[in-house]
């Protein structure tokens, strides 16, 4: 093979897991269990701003800031209530908290079409594995219920290192844990600036993941587009 990778970091929401239905489908469902009426594509819509207006006041889930991340989400989730016109503030707390471990469990989310398998295979030809994502501290429990988690040496987020993609401080963090050089590792994603123009930043190989339909992005050589998982192999033993 051409290159001579050892170590593979991957990106989660998006290349690995999904969610199974939009978020104003949930909300709207716990809503539904708590005798409140609010049409989930307005859900969405609040959803979308909440997390806009909370992202740019506290980058990072709050980080340095004095906030969990339970805390901002519970936030968000409230303001989201909020915004599509739910004035109980006790039933805004209490689907807030709900949902925030709903997110946890496997049953919101579900492994993209071959990550398994994919998985599975590079652990057969002797790649080892980390996860580098911009998520919550959630994550690896939600890995683990998605029976995902014992591919990977470690689960890098946002959240616990500080830095949140396309900060090259946590492919750094990622690389050393790895104890591999830049050029002998490969990170897999699905956003073109946060995921592949990152890694490639730090010295890394990058894999970009992208669906059908979506618009190519012109440096992207095609031996490095993905567009399934399952062509990751294909690709790397070229």
């Amino acid at each position: 093979a051409m290159l001579r990778l050892r170590f593979l970091t991957w990106d989660v929401k998006d290349t690995l897991l999904r969610l199974r239905r939009p978020v104003g489908e949930s909300y709207a469902a716990e809503a539904r269990a708590q005798g409140i009426q609010v049409q989930p594509e307005a859900l969405t819509r609040s959803f979308r701003e909440a997390y806009g207006a909370q992202s740019r006041l506290f980058p990072n889930y709050g980080q340095g800031r004095g906030l969990s991340s339970q805390q901002w989400w519970v936030d968000v989730v409230k303001q989201t209530f909020r915004l599509s016109g739910v004035r109980e503030e006790g039933l805004i707390t209490l689907m807030a908290e709900n949902l925030y471990h709903d997110f946890c469990s496997a049953g919101n989310w579900e492994a993209l079409p071959g990550a398994g398998e994919t998985l599975s295979r590079c652990c057969q030809h002797g790649f080892r594995m980390g996860v580098v994502s911009n998520f919550d501290n959630r994550l690896e429990k939600i890995l683990s219920r998605c029976n995902l988690r014992h591919h990977f040496e470690f689960v890098l987020t946002s959240e616990e290192t500080g830095f949140a993609k396309p900060d090259g401080r946590i492919f750094q963090k990622a690389l050393r844990l790895g104890g591999v050089p830049p050029e002998q590792a490969a990170h897999v994603g699905d956003d073109y600036t946060r995921d592949y123009r990152a890694a490639q930043a730090v010295g890394m190989h990058g894999f970009l993941l992208r669906a059908a339909g979506q618009s190519a992005e012109p440096e992207v050589p095609p031996e490095h587009v993905l567009p399934t998982l399952s062509h990751l192999l294909t690709l790397i033993e070229k």
